[in-house]
């Protein structure tokens, strides 16, 4: 159990036969009236994001969930296979429950979000940068800096990410993985 005063960004909540995971709140003190605490609250299990308001001091039933460091190994038809890096153990992930999916590539780490008291995987979370190779993009030509057009570039996970014109193939380049977008040339 918790009051609204512990809330902060990641803590995990029971609520709604589902697992709710803070994204952002805001505590809010108006002049008239009580106080009370505004969230944007994201299913573990659903993925569906909610808004919901809490008055202030209000007790909410918190989950436990623990973020296990495991390494991606392979695809196949029974979903991803990751290796916990401590007891190197092997699990099978679902699709459904990896944001940016194609943007894994083998060997890379992940963190996994482990319901506690039932021991079932929740989420698979990346790293917030990760360096992919690009393999396939339309020539650059030289002095295409001037503008702020992007194009198309494949990379070797097979996912597509917008790049600017003057980064070529073959080279390395750091996708965010929060909204799968560009961020910079690897040197």
């Amino acid at each position: 159990m918790a009051s609204t005063a512990d809330f902060k960004n990641g803590l995990c909540l029971e609520m709604n036969n589902d697992i709710y995971t803070i994204v952002e709140f805001q505590h809010v003190k108006p002049g008239k009236g009580a106080a009370f605490v505004r969230t944007k609250l994201k299913g573990m299990k659903s993925g569906k994001t909610l808004d919901k308001t809490f008055n202030a001091g209000e007790k909410v039933v918190t989950a436990r969930v623990e973020r296990r460091p495991h390494q991606f190994l392979y695809k196949d038809d029974m979903g991803f296979h990751f290796m916990d890096s401590n007891t190197f153990e092997q699990i099978a992930i679902q699709d459904e429950l990896i944001e940016r999916a194609d943007l894994m590539k083998e060997g890379q780490m992940a963190d996994i979000l482990i319901h506690d008291e039932t021991e079932t995987p929740l989420a698979v979370e990346l790293p917030p940068f990760v360096e992919l190779m690009i393999t396939y993009t339309e020539p650059g030509i030289k002095g295409d800096t001037a503008t702020n057009t992007l194009k198309p570039a494949t990379l070797e996970t097979g996912a597509t990410v917008m790049v600017p014109l003057f980064v070529d193939q073959d080279t390395l380049i750091k996708v965010d993985t929060r909204d799968g977008s560009y961020s910079e040339r690897v040197k």
